[in-house]
């Protein structure tokens, strides 16, 4: 039996959607690849465990990129990996498949994706605007003739999007996100305290007293990294202010293009956006303040979305629920098409 299945696949999460069940699985977009055979030796969970821990015949790392497919070969691992593991005791043929892209994304960054998307195992593929999926997702009526504001932080990318009838308006795709403020706190802690820390470090200090507004500081968090000085393992506290600190050139960067965006927004739409607010979601939304920050930049109010992490998961899976035969929509590309 052919089912439906969407997909959010994100830089930092995959999260797989199966019509009539929900989400059924959320796992890192990590592969564990044997250096010098190329074979996949873990996936999602199992291998982000093994992110900086790794001997060195194997190699832990992420196959996108910024939103976008960085490894084929990787990303169709663990993409088949996925499907599999999404498919529990039940066998079905290759599913029609239902993926997110950022909005920003060029035409031959979406061939890759529906093309690593046939290869693990789809019998049909079709994408999706991420903003779209995210604000549908976070409940937003995008069908409506009014005007709405979505920010969706992921890992890869912030998309900041007007939508209307169903449509996006207009829109900024920013490659800046939480793989960047994860990578600019580890530079920060290097240069101040001449400590180097891992990307899962960073991560745990973004998660846990990351802020972007001194009013919801959480205080401090000690950490163990190794000192640069003299190479043995070191131990410091280190404060939300630091986070915040760290985090400043990149929170600037989108805050930026959110108010540029709304600047750009016909005034019609700018007047229901006003009135509506700015929805946002993303694995960003949960950072400390960012919704205060953003509200009192532009002086809108700001909702974080119910389920910030998994909006686009939710809005994908919207889209396959409600509609009988969702090829009204969304357009699939069958395998073996060219």
């Amino acid at each position: 039996m052919a089912r439906n299945i969407g997909i959010d696949l994100g830089t930092a999460n995959t999260i797989v959607y199966v019509k009539g069940k929900g989400i059924v699985l959320r796992e890192p977009s990590v592969v564990a690849i044997e250096e010098r055979t190329k074979k996949v030796v873990a996936v999602g969970n199992e291998a982000k465990l093994m992110l900086g821990k790794t001997p060195g015949s194997i190699v832990a790392m992420r196959p996108l990129s910024d939103g976008v497919i960085a490894e084929f070969d990787f990303t169709t691992a663990m993409l088949r990996d996925f499907f599999k593991k999404a498919s529990g005791t039940s066998l079905f043929s290759g599913p029609r498949v239902v993926v997110c892209v950022p909005y920003g994304v060029t035409e031959v960054e979406k061939r890759a994706v529906e093309d690593v998307t046939l290869e693990a195992g789809a019998q049909k593929v079709a994408l999706i605007e991420e903003p779209i999926a995210a604000a549908i997702g976070s409940g937003l009526k995008v069908e409506d003739a009014r005007g709405s504001m979505i920010v969706d932080m992921g890992g890869g990318t912030t998309e900041v999007a007007v939508t209307s009838l169903g449509g996006i308006v207009l829109s900024k795709s920013l490659r800046i996100a939480g793989d960047e403020l994860d990578e600019a706190i580890v530079n920060y802690i290097k240069k101040k305290h001449n400590i180097l820390i891992g990307e899962v470090t960073a991560e745990m200090l973004k998660k846990k007293i990351g802020s972007v507004h001194p009013a919801v500081d959480k205080g401090y968090m000690e950490i163990q990294g190794r000192n640069l000085l003299n190479g043995l393992p070191a131990i410091i506290n280190v404060s939300s202010a630091e986070v915040r600190e760290a985090m400043h050139e990149q929170i600037v960067h989108i805050i930026e293009a959110i108010r540029s965006t709304l600047e750009n927004t016909p005034p019609e739409l700018a007047a229901d956006i006003y009135d509506n607010g700015i929805m946002l979601a993303g694995g960003g939304a949960l950072l400390g303040g960012l919704d205060a920050l953003i509200s009192y930049v532009t002086g809108i109010k700001v909702t974080i979305a119910k389920n910030p992490l998994d909006s686009v998961a939710i809005g994908i899976g919207h889209v396959i629920e409600s509609i009988g035969d969702i090829s009204d929509i969304v357009q699939f590309r069958n395998r073996g098409s060219r």
